[in-house]
């Protein structure tokens, strides 16, 4: 557990002149602050009617109001410019080595890697379900440092480079912060902003969406793993090869046994924050176990489902995933807990239903 009082140790250089900043203004605040209550005090109690004072009559000064107007103007400039030259760094996203997009879901993020090395790379993080677990449970006990945060694909950089990133959102608000890079960026549905950072040493860094987008809110971490260029370049061509390895073929025929195993892969990852491990979801979560849209015979009402999302968004729209992955949790979904159906959803018929 993370308990600090002050800003994290920054990874790159505008955080580091971020930390420095804040320290800088801080103890300039809390020098007026003691300046000026000072001062007041000492008047008090120096001029206090129990000694014999008397209150002084006078009209304004002139003096007076142009040093108070000046100085504190003197003390805003000075406070704007380094202030104003960090902003405008923080917004020079051009010359970028490496541009990745990065597209909010609930509650996950989307990684898809635009240009540079790794261009062509593209994965959904998501909160490990162990530590999801963990949480279910109440949290007793000890619990891991990085409790909460820990995810399945962390989104892997190379140091020493300047990284862009690009936001967006499917379909609320949300927010992409890495306190250690100095980097806070709002994802927002329909639009697009951008952000970077150059992280100076590798290591594991973490972050959390700021911005209350539901319920999962909590468990919607970001994990930045910063490699030197040799490792990432390695990185990049294992992953390259993992792509390839599971690129499908929609047209592929798939067993009942087969595309359940990869069906409950799926629904583990993706599905069981909400709905449960067992189907009978929570609160406002519908449960799977028993619904009729899952017991129906007709497999395009819940292809629809998962394509476009239902219920103003309180069911997200799931066209990330690819179609056997879709075809794979459905036929999940049809044939566990008592929806005994022995139906079974081929990808080709997830394929057909796109853009429908």
């Amino acid at each position: 557990m993370v308990r600090q009082l002050n800003l994290p140790v920054g990874a790159t250089r505008i955080s580091e002149e971020q930390h420095f900043l804040h320290n800088v203004l801080l103890l300039l605040c809390f020098v007026i602050f003691v300046g000026v209550f000072s001062v007041m005090f000492y008047s008090i109690w120096k001029h206090r009617k129990s000694v014999g004072h008397k209150a002084a009559n006078f009209h304004e000064s002139v003096v007076v109001e142009v040093v108070w107007t000046i100085v504190p103007f003197i003390i805003v400039i000075l406070m704007a410019l380094p202030a104003t030259k960090i902003l405008v760094a923080q917004k020079d996203t051009t010359n970028a080595d490496l541009t990745i997009k990065v597209t909010g879901y609930q509650w996950k993020w989307g990684y898809d890697y635009l240009k540079g090395e790794g261009e062509g790379l593209s994965f959904i993080s998501t909160l490990d379900s162990s530590h999801r677990a963990l949480s279910d449970a109440g949290a007793k006990g000890d619990v891991p440092n990085d409790y909460l945060l820990k995810v399945d694909n962390p989104l892997v950089v190379p140091e020493k480079q300047k990284i862009r990133i690009i936001t967006t959102a499917n379909d609320v608000i949300h927010a992409f912060a890495v306190p250690q890079f100095g980097i806070k960026q709002d994802a927002i549905p329909g639009f697009v902003r951008d952000t970077w950072f150059r992280a100076e040493r590798t290591g594991d860094f973490y972050g959390q969406c700021q911005e209350l987008c539901g319920k999962e809110h909590a468990y919607m971490p970001i994990h930045v793993k910063v490699l030197s260029a040799a490792d990432y370049t390695a990185w990049v061509d294992t992953k390259k090869k993992e792509a390839a390895a599971k690129q499908d073929d929609p047209n592929k025929v798939w067993t009942l046994p087969d595309i359940l195993a990869r069906g409950e892969r799926v629904y583990a990852a993706n599905c069981a924050a909400c709905h449960q491990a067992n189907g009978k979801g929570a609160g406002p979560i519908k449960p799977l176990d028993g619904a009729a849209v899952v017991l129906d015979a007709d497999h395009t009402k819940q292809i629809h489902v998962l394509l476009n999302g239902q219920n103003n968004g309180a069911m997200p729209s799931w066209k990330q995933l690819s179609d056997t992955d879709i075809a794979a949790v459905i036929s999940y979904t049809k044939n566990s807990w008592s929806n005994k159906t022995g139906q079974l959803v081929q990808p080709a018929e997830v394929l057909a239903q796109r853009g429908k």
